[in-house]
């Protein structure tokens, strides 16, 4: 092997462990959010298989803990509406299932009237597409299993009110957020934001062209928490809408709302950055204002993230962007070549995005980058 491709083989596994970290640093906070949720859904899987075996009598209930896990899942995000619907499709696809087993026995003409009329029958029940598919699912496997494997025809239908009466009383009695998993995205995108921004910067004063790959690297891997920040607060803002004790969260919710959509800007000028940053770099360009700049960026960013997660002020941030919009002057950067001009550039449409972030109008943030 030659010396360039070892050290090609050396720069692809530096690529590789930067994703791997970025990927862990993900896997980290969806265990973190999942965790309390996953428990109590256990327990709650766990309490209905006792109360259909042990108070039903019923020796294979394992329909029971099937309904409550089906039904809450691993989110914390557990609204009573979407539960019930849940619950409703499972009890009505077992229900369904339990009748065509015992009037047409098992087949596949069975299982094919099974998903006909369970999903035409659940459309008409209710729009959530959630309980046409249990509905459909439910059906499919009474109809596929043997009523001699479990504890009479009814015996199913039971343990599925059981498990699913056992998801409805958690979702009542857990205290719901509609802010909360928002909350949680924007801290988590606007922190890979500020760890993006702040290699930008250490590879930048080093010079250094395998900083500015690592921060294309880390770039790349971000956009699925974006993407999950803006649709998890679209659709907390339609359930807050309709939903009398979560009306008073719209506001806060529309600021999240407004921030997602500029933080994805942000991040996709920052991935431009990396890419112009690393050609600058190659080309021996450096200057530490730029430097500095990026790093206070960096800064602002997760003070930004801090914020939105907490939902408090985000005067902070605002402030330490503010005092970013002095060094953007792209005059007052020598290079001969226009690579740091263009990154300032770019820099200031960034700095932008994330001050109207922080609650400043887009005529307010340009007025502060114009003096």
């Amino acid at each position: 092997m030659s010396g360039a491709e070892g050290r090609e083989d050396r720069l692809d596994l530096r690529r590789l462990l930067v994703l791997v970290r970025q990927r862990l640093r993900g896997g980290r906070r969806r265990v973190r959010a999942a965790a309390l949720p996953v428990v109590i859904a256990a327990v709650a899987a766990g309490l209905s298989w006792a109360v259909a075996h042990y108070w039903l009598g019923h020796a294979q209930p394992f329909f029971a803990p099937i309904a409550a896990w089906v039904c809450l899942g691993f989110s914390a995000d557990r609204e009573v509406r979407k539960v019930a619907e849940l619950a409703l499709g499972v009890a009505l696809g077992v229900a369904l299932g339990e009748l065509v087993a015992y009037v047409f026995n098992t087949g596949v003409l069975q299982i094919m009237l099974v998903i006909v009329v369970g999903a035409l029958l659940a459309r008409f029940v209710d729009r959530g597409p959630m309980l046409t598919i249990q509905a459909g699912v439910q059906g499919i496997v009474i109809v596929a299993l043997p009523v001699a494997a479990i504890d009479g025809p009814t015996g199913r239908w039971t343990d599925a009110l059981v498990g699913g009466s056992f998801a409805l009383l958690v979702a009542i009695l857990t205290p719901q957020d509609a802010r909360r998993r928002a909350r949680q995205l924007a801290a988590a995108s606007l922190s890979d934001l500020s760890h993006l921004l702040g290699t930008l910067g250490k590879g930048l004063r080093a010079g250094d062209p395998e900083l500015m790959r690592d921060a294309l690297a880390l770039g790349r891997s971000t956009q699925g928490t974006l993407d999950d920040w803006a649709s998890v607060v679209r659709n907390a803002l339609q359930s807050a809408r309709i939903s009398p004790a979560a009306r008073r969260y719209l506001p806060e919710l529309a600021r999240l709302e407004r921030a997602s959509t500029l933080a994805d800007r942000a991040m996709r000028n920052a991935r431009v950055i990396a890419r112009r940053g690393l050609a600058a770099v190659e080309q021996g360009a450096q200057d530490d204002r730029v430097s500095e700049a990026l790093e206070g960026l960096a800064v602002g960013a997760l003070r930004l993230g801090e914020a939105l997660g907490s939902g408090g002020s985000t005067a902070d941030a605002a402030q330490v962007l503010t005092l970013v919009t002095g060094e953007l002057d792209p005059d007052d950067v020598e290079d001969p070549g226009w690579h740091l001009q263009t990154l300032v550039i770019l820099m200031r449409s960034l700095t932008s995005d994330l001050l109207q972030a922080s609650g400043l109008s887009a005529a307010e943030a340009s007025h502060l980058l114009a003096r």
